[in-house]
């Protein structure tokens, strides 16, 4: 059995326990006394509290800026649904359902950043694929001619674009460059029809594109077994396959494997490695660090949001249709008043609480 493959088998056992403590918590992790970063992530923007009239287009619902933002966390994209697999036309519904109520993407560097800009009424969501299957990406070649596989994650999100154009390319592909099975890169050595000379051209494609590159390590493995150098070097390789397929690309995101913390949790988000063939020295450094459940997050004008646990919300089911409704119940979905100078709120909105979302793997 590969490496990659005990990973998903670990991560189902993960998701089982979890949905059963109701999926608000995350897996067990160490808290150090200093995280590394500010407790309060707050906007220097000011803060404008109204009385919840409602914005002017878009969902129709009262500007929230303080509201929560849902990060999807997805993984295959394929024939039938499992605990990680979407079914693809359950995928397309997902990405129309969200259109519909009035959800368009962003990126983690625009979440981070606090430059959510969009059009009065609409919601923030992210997009998040992790482990670089060819699911997700494959081109299928015809003739010497290679066209992108429509019925995989970026054939679809570009048919997508295509029917909606201000449906932007934002997702973020937190990738593998090391793993078996063919997550590597979205598919090597013939694995799914791809070719290993392919795999450094597609993440160039994504990054030319639009989409945001995420670092998930070399093989997925549980940082929380290992020894520092270990965890510093799974991290860093990972940053290191990236930089090779798009030289300079700053990565700003890191996605923990099954949301496993390091012993040292800070080197999830900090640390150094040194190849000892080249004698070359990468020092990382992530300004965020995804979780695998826990909810909505917060906004990052919230004086409570910490970029470097920020949660995310396994698709699996109908979860996220019962996440969006709960949002829109509590009123507690982050709506854009189309205005960046400032930061529109309902009185008291910062205090909503989170809605349950499906815990992860």
């Amino acid at each position: 059995m590969s490496r990659f493959a005990s990973s998903l088998i670990f991560s189902l056992a993960a998701t089982a326990v979890l949905a059963a403590c109701g999926g608000e918590s995350s897996p067990a992790r160490n808290t150090p006394s200093d995280s590394g970063v500010a407790a309060g992530s707050v906007s220097q923007t000011p803060v404008v509290s109204t009385p919840g009239a409602p914005a002017k287009g878009g969902s129709g619902f009262a500007a929230n800026e303080m509201g929560r933002i849902p990060v999807l966390e997805y993984h295959l994209i394929g024939d039938k649904e499992s605990a990680w697999m979407v079914e693809r036309e359950h995928f397309k519904r997902n990405l129309q359902l969200l259109y519909d109520r009035g959800y368009r993407p962003v990126s983690m560097q625009e979440f981070v950043d606090k430059k959510i800009d969009l059009p009065a009424g609409l919601s923030p969501v992210v997009f998040t694929f992790d482990d670089a299957s060819p699911e997700q990406f494959s081109w299928i070649e015809t003739n010497g001619k290679r066209e992108i596989d429509p019925t995989t994650v970026v054939g679809i999100w570009m048919d997508f674009h295509k029917k909606h154009p201000d449906w932007r390319n934002k997702a973020v592909f937190c990738m593998l460059n090391g793993a078996a099975s063919g997550h590597n890169f979205f598919g090597d050595k013939g694995v799914r029809g791809q070719k290993t000379e392919w795999r450094h051209e597609k993440v160039k494609w994504l990054a030319d594109q639009g989409f945001e590159l995420c670092n998930h390590t070399l093989w997925h493995a549980q940082l929380s077994k290992y020894p520092d150098a270990f965890v510093q070097e799974q991290i860093a390789r990972g940053e290191m396959g990236i930089d090779s397929a798009v030289a300079g690309y700053k990565v700003r995101t890191f996605a923990l494997p099954q949301g496993l913390w390091p012993k040292n949790n800070a080197l999830a988000w900090q640390g150094s490695y040194t190849d000892p063939k080249s004698g070359k020295t990468l020092n990382y450094k992530y300004d965020v660090v995804l979780e695998v459940s826990g909810g909505p997050a917060r906004s990052p004008h919230d004086p409570k949001f910490d970029p470097h646990r920020t949660p995310r919300v396994i698709v699996v089911n109908n979860d996220l249709e019962k996440m969006l409704d709960q949002l829109d119940k509590n009123a507690s979905r982050y709506v854009s008043d189309g205005d960046p100078s400032k930061v529109t709120a309902p009185a008291a909105s910062a205090a909503a609480p989170s809605p349950k979302g499906p815990a992860g793997s």
